[in-house]
């Protein structure tokens, strides 16, 4: 018997257990009974690839190196506080 985990709470769903299969992206999923009812949508169920650039190349993150990693997520966002009286 193939072992389910509900892909929300990522509780055990024992023999027996009601669930909801899925499928997205060619892979299957469940949610256990009460994780469906609370929310039907499957949700982040994708790892997203997040793209920056650094010295002049736009790059997926997962390929800097550590150091560059960390200045990535250092890095602080400015808004720009001046109004325009056009």
């Amino acid at each position: 018997m193939q072992k389910h985990i509900c892909h929300d709470c990522g509780a055990e769903i024992g023999k027996g257990g009601k669930y909801m299969p899925y499928e997205a992206n060619g892979k299957s999923f469940v949610k256990c009974e009460a994780c469906h009812t609370a929310d039907p949508v499957l949700r982040n169920f994708q790892e997203a690839e997040v793209y920056s650039r650094i010295v002049g190349y736009i790059r997926p993150i997962k390929q800097w190196n550590k150091a560059k990693r960390q200045e990535f997520q250092d890095r602080m966002t400015f808004a720009s506080t001046m109004a325009c009286d056009c």
